[in-house]
C-alpha cells in the first residue's frame, strides 16, 4: 500500500520532508560545483594522458568526449535511482571518495595501460593498440560515472517542497556548469602548464575527497591526506627507456632531449614522435629532415629566403645553413617549450642566418607580408599533419608568399604500400600549384613540393645533378623517383579536410598486414 504524506489541517501546514534531507543549501551547491569542475577536469586530463600514445587528433577527442558523455549519462540514471531509495548525506559524500581515490591513482594506473599500448604497436598486433585504447578509456569509467550521479543525488537532497523543484534543480545545475567551466579552463590555462597532468588530476582529487568529507564526517578525512600527499611524488617520465638530458611538459605536449650514441633526438610525447636530431660532426641525419635539401636547385633563381613551418630543434635549417649558406632562414614553432630545449641542447642559438618565431605556422602566414623562395612545412604532431596546413586555403596562402619561381615543400606520411595521404596532400596543392612531384625518399616519408613555374621532370632531374658532392646521392635517389601528381577532382578544404581518417585507415591496413614500422633511412647518414 502506497504510503502518503499526512492532510494539511486547521493545526497547521503538512510537515516536511524528513530531517535526512535537511542540509544546507550552501554546502550542497558547493559539492555539486566541485564535483562539476572535477569531471571536466578529468576530461581534460584525460586527453592529455592519451595524447603521448594515441595522439590529440579529432579521432582521440571524439572517443574521450563521447565515452565520458556516456560515463555521466550512467551516473545521472543510477544517481537518481539511488537517492530515490537511499537519500543521504553521508552516502553522497562516500560516493565522492571513492571517485576522489580512484581519480588519485589514474595516473599512476595508467601509465602501464599506456606503455602496453606502445609495445603492442611495435609488435604490430592491431588488436593490443585498440584494446588498450579503449582499456585506457575505460579507466575513467569509474569515477565520471560517480561524479555524474553527484548532481540528482544532490537535488533529492535539496528538494524539500515539490513547488521548488525547477527552482532547486536549476539553481544546482548552473552550480554544476560553473564547476564545468572552472574545470575546464583552470587545467588547460593554468595547472597543467604550470604543475603538469599528474599534478592536476590529483589536486582534483584532494578538492573531490575534501567535498566528501563534509558530507560523510572528519574521520575520512585520511582520504584527503593521502590524497594530498600523492602530491609529493614526482611525475615520472613516460618513457623510460633512456635518461633524458631534459624533460618537461608544456602547453602543447610532453617533450624531452636524449642522447643516443653521438647524437641528441627532441623527442616529443611518448618518444615515436622524433622531431629533431643533432649530431656535433654532421647536419645529415639519414632521415626525413634531408629530404628538404634537394629543393633549392629546383628554384628558377638562388634561394635567399627560406621559411620552415615546424622548425623544432633546428634540423632543416642548420643543414641549409651549411649547404646554403647564403639563405637567410625563418623558422616557426608553436611550442616555446620546444625552442627553449633546443637552444638549450641542440645548439639552435648557434645556427648563422636563423631567426625563430613563436607561433602558429598559417598563423605567421597571415600575419606577415614577408615573401620566401622555399617554404617548408614539416608541421607533424604525432603522425598527423595539422589539417589546416593540407587545404586549398593554406596552399593558396602560402603560394601568396612566394616569389616567383619559388616552392613549397612538405613532408608527408605514407606506408610502403598505400600513398592515400601523398596523393590527398599532393593532388590537392596541384590545383593551386601549376606542377607538383613528390619523392617517396623513405619508407614512411615522402617528399611533396609544389613549384611556382612548371618544369620537365627531365629538367628538375637535371637540376638536381648539381647538388655539393656531400648530398649528390640525395639528387640521385629523387632523380631515379620523383613523380608527377596531377590535381584532385576533390581537393581538402578548410571545411573538410578528413587528414586523421586518411591516416588512421592507412596506418590500420598496414598493421593489418603484418608489415613492420621500421624506418629505412636515406643514404646520406655517415
Amino acid at each position: 500500500m502506497a504510503r502518503t504524506l499526512p492532510a494539511a489541517t486547521e493545526a497547521g501546514p503538512a510537515p516536511r520532508a524528513p530531517a535526512v534531507f535537511a542540509l544546507s543549501s550552501r554546502r550542497l551547491g558547493a559539492v555539486v560545483f566541485v564535483s562539476g569542475a572535477g569531471s571536466l577536469a578529468i576530461e581534460i586530463c584525460a586527453s592529455r594522458l592519451l595524447a603521448p600514445y594515441f595522439g590529440s587528433s579529432t579521432v582521440v577527442w571524439a572517443n574521450v568526449i563521447g565515452l565520458i558523455l556516456i560515463y555521466l549519462s550512467v551516473g545521472y540514471w543510477v544517481g537518481g535511482r539511488v537517492a530515490d531509495r537511499h537519500a543521504s548525506p553521508r552516502l553522497l559524500g562516500r560516493l565522492l571518495l571513492v571517485a576522489a581515490a580512484v581519480i588519485a591513482v589514474l595516473p599512476f594506473v595508467a601509465r602501464p595501460v599506456l606503455d602496453l599500448a606502445v609495445r603492442g604497436l611495435d609488435q604490430l598486433s592491431a588488436g593490443a593498440v585498440v584494446g588498450s585504447f579503449f582499456a585506457t578509456i575505460a579507466l575513467f569509467s569509474v569515477p565520471v560515472t560517480l561524479l555524474g550521479m553527484v548532481s540528482p543525488f544532490a537535488i533529492r537532497l535539496a528538494l524539500r517542497d515539490v513547488a521548488e523543484a525547477g527552482t532547486v534543480s536549476g539553481r544546482l545545475y548552473a552550480l554544476s556548469t560553473a564547476g564545468s567551466i572552472v574545470g575546464t579552463f583552470t587545467p588547460a590555462l593554468l595547472t597543467i602548464p604550470t604543475i603538469g597532468t599528474q599534478r592536476t588530476m590529483i589536486c582534483a582529487a584532494v578538492l573531490l575527497a575534501l567535498a566528501g568529507v563534509s558530507l560523510s564526517g572528519r574521520r575520512w578525512a585520511p582520504v584527503a591526506v593521502v590524497a594530498a600527499a600523492l602530491l609529493l611524488v614526482p611525475p615520472g617520465a613516460i618513457k623510460n627507456d633512456s635518461a633524458p638530458l631534459f624533460e618537461t611538459e608544456s602547453a602543447y605536449q610532453y617533450l624531452r632531449v636524449v642522447q643516443r650514441g653521438d647524437s641528441r633526438q627532441l623527442e616529443l610525447n611518448e618518444g615515436v614522435s622524433q622531431q629533431s636530431v643533432w649530431r656535433p660532426h654532421t647536419v645529415l641525419t639519414g632521415g626525413e629532415w634531408d629530404m628538404f635539401l634537394v629543393v633549392p636547385p629546383l628554384l628558377t633563381h638562388p634561394v635567399h629566403d627560406v621559411l620552415v613551418i615546424g622548425s623544432a630543434g633546428g634540423t632543416i635549417p642548420r643543414a641549409y645553413s651549411v649547404f646554403y649558406p647564403a639563405a637567410h632562414v625563418d623558422g616557426v614553432e608553436i611550442d616555446p617549450a620546444v625552442t627553449q630545449a633546443a637552444r638549450r641542447f641542440m645548439g639552435l642559438d648557434d645556427i648563422p642566418n636563423l631567426q625563430v618565431a613563436t607561433e602558429d605556422g598559417r598563423a605567421f602566414l597571415r600575419s606577415t607580408s614577408k615573401r620566401y623562395d622555399v617554404i617548408i612545412v614539416d608541421a607533424y604532431r604525432e603522425d598527423y599533419v595539422p589539417f589546416y596546413m593540407a587545404t586549398r586555403e593554406f596552399f593558396t596562402l602560402v603560394r601568396d608568399h612566394l616569389r616567383s619561381g619559388g616552392a613549397v615543400a612538405l613532408n608527408v606520411a605514407q606506408v610502403p604500400e598505400d600513398h592515400s595521404l601523398p596523393d590527398a596532400v599532393g593532388g590537392t596543392l596541384a590545383t593551386v600549384f601549376p606542377q607538383v612531384v613528390r619523392w617517396p625518399a623513405l619508407r614512411f616519408n615522402q617528399l611533396v613540393v609544389g613549384l611556382d613555374a612548371p618544369s620537365t621532370l627531365s629538367a628538375l632531374r637535371t637540376d638536381v645533378a648539381g647538388l655539393p658532392p656531400d648530398i649528390s646521392s640525395l639528387g640521385a635517389l629523387f632523380a631515379r623517383q620523383v613523380q608527377p601528381v596531377a590535381p584532385s577532382s576533390d581537393p581538402m578544404s578548410d571545411d573538410r579536410a578528413p587528414i586523421e581518417w586518411i591516416t588512421d585507415r592507412m596506418i590500420v591496413e598496414h598493421i593489418a598486414r603484418g608489415h613492420g614500422l621500421d624506418e629505412q633511412l636515406l643514404p646520406t647518414a655517415p
